[in-house]
C-alpha cells in the first residue's frame, strides 16, 4: 500500500532522506521543481558516483492544458 505524505503527520522529506540513504539511484518525475527543495536533498545524491546505474534522473514537466477555442456567431 502506498504511503500518503501530509508533512504533518507523515514528513515527505524525512522518508526521502531515509531512502535515498541507503539507495543508489533515484528516478523521480515532478510537475513542478525548485531547486529550494532540491538543496534538502543534494548532499545524498552528490555521494552517488554516477553513470547509468549511480545516479539520479529527473523529469520535469506539466502537461498544457488545451487552448479554449471561441466561435463567434
Amino acid at each position: 500500500m502506498p504511503r500518503i505524505f501530509d508533512n504533518i503527520e507523515k514528513q515527505l522529506l524525512v522518508a526521502l532522506r531515509e531512502t535515498l540513504n541507503v539507495s543508489e539511484r533515484a528516478d523521480f518525475c515532478v510537475g513542478y521543481f525548485n531547486l529550494r527543495g532540491w538543496k534538502q536533498l543534494d548532499s545524498y545524491i552528490d555521494k552517488w558516483s554516477g553513470g547509468k546505474d549511480k545516479c539520479c534522473r529527473l523529469l520535469v514537466g506539466m502537461q498544457r492544458l488545451p487552448k479554449k477555442s471561441f466561435y463567434l456567431h
